[in-house]
């Protein structure tokens, strides 16, 4: 048995096999999903046939299943400083499964001896199936009836929790999350029309994202895409949900960093959320073109990072270190809303009546993000010890934190919440409070708290998730609404400078 398993890791290692290792797609004749069982056994199949490939396991889902990330790399991973880091990661919602085999597909893809020059420049992790559990039953919600990419702040999951420290590990440059769109909802079929593209791609909108990354994103990335895609026969758009139109207004996501784009956007990653189009009535409904669609998306993004490397590595390096230089003055928005520029969107659309494939011009089409409400950026947050779930949450993130030691050019302020409205985020209704700012009457004990600063790469997060008014923070979830009460002062305090 020893020999007939060494002969095997030598002929998999040979030249050329790798490429011909099918992915279980493949091998069901595009019949079904991929099961857990046959991901697990592929990839470590694939790992064995090449040098650049290994499989690491970096987590497990809620029910116990293994969280695979593939690392690409023609070195040590991680360890040439010149190469470029990028994480693709698909299927976070279970019912999406093109995304996990396009990512299959596109590791096949990468062994082959014509592609490999790609990892001269790029150091690559491809994590292809985020939620196996939900996968496994075709269901969008994770083993704890949780949705992974509504979970990147709390980071209460498994999952995320394995994505972000893995993140963390290795401060990717540039990261893509792989979804799928349903465009075959019954308002849409009443309105007579449907999204029609291959892909939809969606860069970073969130105004505390470096307006570089933004603009790189959209005026070189997304016409690279958009012609490489169109040269494979693939359509490709950037990412316009609402509508539909008369009813309801068309925009370019959400601002919100609790998704799998933005959570890491707002660390300055040059980030993207693709979205495939969804069958329409059942997982074989044109699934070998939607999963190369999706591979073909992934593999455009790393063809743009190795041709532009130098100039995302130094915008991101660059962007990175105002974070954690924490300027004087800084202004981090924490209310948004999504307003027109006066533009018209010329929407690629299915027509229904005319089973035919068309433009529709939107009108009320809302592709800026506008503050609503700014606040200044404090030196960093006091928050009690007896807080535990938010000093639970704290670690998750991995902030960085110190024990409390103020100096005398430090002062601290607390919010009082008088009244407790509501505010319109994107059509739900969240809390709203107004507040007052006043200087914290007592002495601090250091025993009592402890010091998470705002001077480090996950600043403006941290800004964000713990503002009382902040539409986007921690008091929007659930578990931590209980630190808004009407009439009482928010526990988590304010250093400024004097």
């Amino acid at each position: 048995m020893k020999k007939i398993f060494s002969l095997f890791l030598i002929i998999s290692s040979l030249p050329g096999i790798a490429q011909n290792i099918q992915t279980p797609l493949q091998k069901n004749s595009y019949s079904k999903p991929s099961s857990y069982e046959e991901l697990s056994a592929y990839v470590h199949q694939l790992a064995l046939s090449s040098k650049l490939l290994n499989v690491e396991t970096i987590g497990q889902s809620a029910k116990g299943r293994n969280l695979y990330a593939l690392k690409f790399s023609s070195s040590e991973f991680g360890k040439d400083k010149s190469k470029i880091k990028i994480l693709l990661f698909a299927q976070q919602h279970g019912n999406e499964q093109s995304g996990k085999e396009g990512a299959l597909l596109l590791a096949q893809e990468l062994l082959k001896p014509e592609n490999q020059y790609l990892f001269d420049r790029i150091d690559l992790v491809i994590v292809p199936q985020m939620n196996p559990d939900g996968s496994e039953i075709n269901k969008r919600l994770n083993g704890n009836e949780a949705d992974l990419n509504r979970n990147h702040l709390t980071l209460t999951e498994p999952e995320t929790v394995a994505l972000h420290h893995l993140f963390d590990k290795y401060l990717f440059e540039v990261t893509m999350d792989v979804h799928e769109y349903f465009p075959f909802g019954d308002a849409w079929k009443k309105f007579g029309y449907r999204d029609n593209t291959d892909e939809f791609i969606g860069p970073v909108n969130n105004p505390n994202i470096s307006e570089n990354i933004k603009d790189l994103a959209n005026q070189s990335f997304l016409p690279f895409l958009k012609k490489y895609m169109a040269d494979k026969h693939f359509t490709n758009f950037i990412y316009s949900p609402g509508g539909p139109p008369g009813i309801n207004y068309i925009r370019h996501s959400t601002f919100d960093i609790n998704d799998g784009r933005q959570s890491f956007g707002i660390l300055n990653s040059f980030s993207f959320i693709q979205e495939g189009i969804n069958g329409k009535d059942s997982f074989a409904d044109n699934i070998r073109h939607r999963a190369e669609g999706q591979m073909t998306g992934m593999r455009g993004l790393l063809e743009y990072a190795y041709l532009n490397k130098e100039k995302i590595k130094t915008m991101v390096a660059n962007d990175r270190k105002e974070l954690t230089q924490n300027t004087p003055g800084s202004i981090i928005s924490i209310q948004c809303e999504h307003v027109s520029n006066g533009e018209k969107l010329d929407l690629p659309v299915h027509s229904y009546y005319s089973d035919t494939d068309s433009i529709y011009t939107v009108v009320d089409y809302r592709p800026v993000v506008k503050s609503l409400t700014d606040i200044i950026k404090p030196e960093g947050y006091l928050i009690p010890k007896k807080l535990k779930d938010v000093t639970d949450w704290v670690d998750r993130q991995a902030l960085k934190k110190t024990s409390v030691n103020l100096t005398s050019s430090d002062r601290i302020e607390q919010y009082k919440i008088e009244v407790i409205d509501s505010i319109d985020f994107e059509g739900d209704n969240i809390v709203n409070p107004s507040v007052i700012s006043k200087d914290y009457p007592s002495q601090i004990s250091s025993a009592d708290y402890i010091y998470v600063p705002a001077a480090q790469l996950k600043g403006n997060m941290l800004v964000i998730a713990l503002e009382p008014k902040s539409m986007l923070g921690l008091v929007t979830y659930k578990q931590f609404a209980y630190l808004l009460k009407a009439g009482e002062e928010y526990p988590i305090l304010r250093v400024v400078k004097k």
